[in-house]
């Protein structure tokens, strides 16, 4: 629990001199307060002491001496079972880091240490008003990139949104693609790429909201030498490093109306101008736009030029939040778990109906990347490789024993999950439809074995990925 005294303290575990400093002045800047020890032992004894009653929180580094970070964690625990604890690691220390959250960890973070990310662990693991317990984000440190076939989903709102992907990503054109925050917008994104043509070429992503309104230009385009102030250097603009390949501009809506009629030209001409400079180059690159925001109404109130959204939307579609696809909870629970087991120091993950029951009733605001976080989550600090409603009691007490509300799916073992069957105005949808359904579910049910899944099905291998070409899933991925 968070001090009440003014200004908060941490100890740093790191044997490194150099490090002890940066860590020590960066958890200044957040208010904190500092003391250091060298090593895990050093670090233990100080929890006696006077100045060790008054932590608020600890930070370990993954090669400080002593003992593993496991059984420090462990230990560190036994004696203090409330201390907040941030483990950092390396880029490559994934099972450390399973391992020391199965010890009891709060968080990690990993190298490089992004100063933002760092404070905002400590802020949020010693705060009693944010989200506790499973609902803390973990996993957007362990994302991979999905093909096709590995995204999930048989609701019509999504499949529809997929089909458009798939097609779109073998053309050339530009791909706008709208969604809140957590719906999956960056995975489809990457999908694209991987399943275009210019899968062997570089992807390039700039995320326009962590970029200051005044330099998002300079990072697209590029500038020259003294171009404004603090240009010290040129400076090669990720268009053109995209070239040949795919870039991802994410929250596009952010681009300030400057940089967006730039950007409308080189969608015209196809050629780069750097801020400052007079050469113009030639860039082909295929540009994949995401947006959280409505962007007919920026366009209304002059926000967004409606030349560059038309520039962009060749091809468009909108991910559904995860509440208008609940259907979808119970098999993105299973896929995700399956692709969670297969990180180092993890296992086999299995999931009871009761679980996915309790999941599906939920209303994730925070949508799959939040799902993906509540099970991460749950997957480390459970006992066991099988995870009950047990497991989720932040979610049991958000819904207050709430249930789960139909929706006109077929129960697969007491799951209200699995494959719509009626349209929203009562009647029932297409065979194909409800067929196509059906093989997206086995695909996740049976994480992408495709051996397996046409064996279920009762169909050959070839019968199996004729129907998938005609969803328009490229299975080379």
């Amino acid at each position: 629990m968070a001090s009440t005294r003014d200004t908060r303290m941490v100890m740093i575990v790191d044997s490194e001199p150099a490090q002890q400093r940066f860590l020590s002045a960066l958890v200044s800047r957040g208010g904190w307060r500092s003391v250091v020890a060298a090593d895990t032992d050093t670090a233990l004894a100080k929890l006696g002491t006077q100045e060790g009653m008054a932590l608020d929180a600890v930070i370990v580094d993954q090669g400080a001496p002593g003992m593993s970070i496991p059984d420090f964690v462990a230990e560190l625990r036994r004696w203090r079972p409330a201390l907040p604890l941030v483990v950092i690691t390396m880029r490559n220390g994934v099972e450390v880091a399973v391992g020391a959250m199965r010890a009891g960890a709060s968080d990690f973070v990993q190298k490089p240490i992004a100063p933002d990310r760092l404070l905002s662990a400590l802020d949020r693991i010693v705060s009693t008003s944010g989200p506790q317990g499973e609902l803390r984000p973990l996993t957007e440190k362990l994302r991979a990139p999905l093909a096709f076939e590995e995204i999930i989903g048989s609701s019509p709102n999504f499949r529809s949104a997929l089909a458009i992907a798939a097609k779109a990503a073998r053309a050339r054109v530009p791909v706008m693609i709208n969604g809140r925050p957590g719906t999956g917008k960056e995975v489809f994104a990457r999908a694209i790429h991987s399943a275009s043509p210019r899968a062997r070429g570089a992807l390039v992503m700039v995320d326009c909201s962590a970029v200051s309104p005044g330099l998002i230009g300079s990072g697209l385009f590029g500038h020259e030498r003294g171009a404004f102030a603090g240009a010290f250097d040129r400076q090669v603009g990720r268009l053109v490093q995209a070239d040949a390949g795919s870039i991802i501009i994410d929250h596009v809506e952010c681009i300030p109306l400057e940089t967006q009629a730039k950007l409308v030209e080189f969608l015209n001409t196809g050629e780069v101008q750097m801020i400052g400079g007079s050469i113009r180059q030639s860039v082909d690159v295929r540009i994949i736009a995401t947006s959280a925001s409505p962007l007919d109404k920026l366009i209304e109130a002059g926000h967004f030029r409606e030349d560059l959204f038309y520039a962009l939307s060749s091809a468009q579609f909108t991910l559904p939040s995860l509440s208008e696809r609940r259907g979808d909870v119970g098999p993105l629970a299973r896929h995700l778990l399956a692709r969670i087991g297969g990180l180092p120091g993890m296992g086999p993950i299995g999931v009871t109906d009761d679980a996915l029951r309790l999941l599906a009733a939920y209303a994730w605001p925070g949508n799959v990347r939040q799902l993906q976080d509540v099970l991460f989550r749950a997957a480390v600090a459970s006992k066991t490789d099988v995870l009950t409603s047990a497991d989720f009691r932040a979610i049991e007490a958000t819904l207050g024993g709430g249930g789960v509300a139909s929706d006109g799916n077929v129960a697969i073992n007491g799951e209200a999950i699995g494959v719509t069957l009626y349209l929203p105005d009562g009647n029932l949808r297409p065979l194909e439809e409800i067929e196509a359904d059906v093989i997206r579910l086995a695909i996740g049910h049976y994480r992408g074995r495709m051996s397996e899944v046409a064996r279920r099905l009762g169909i050959g291998r070839s019968t199996l990925y004729r129907k998938l070409a005609d969803l328009g899933i490229d299975t080379a991925a």
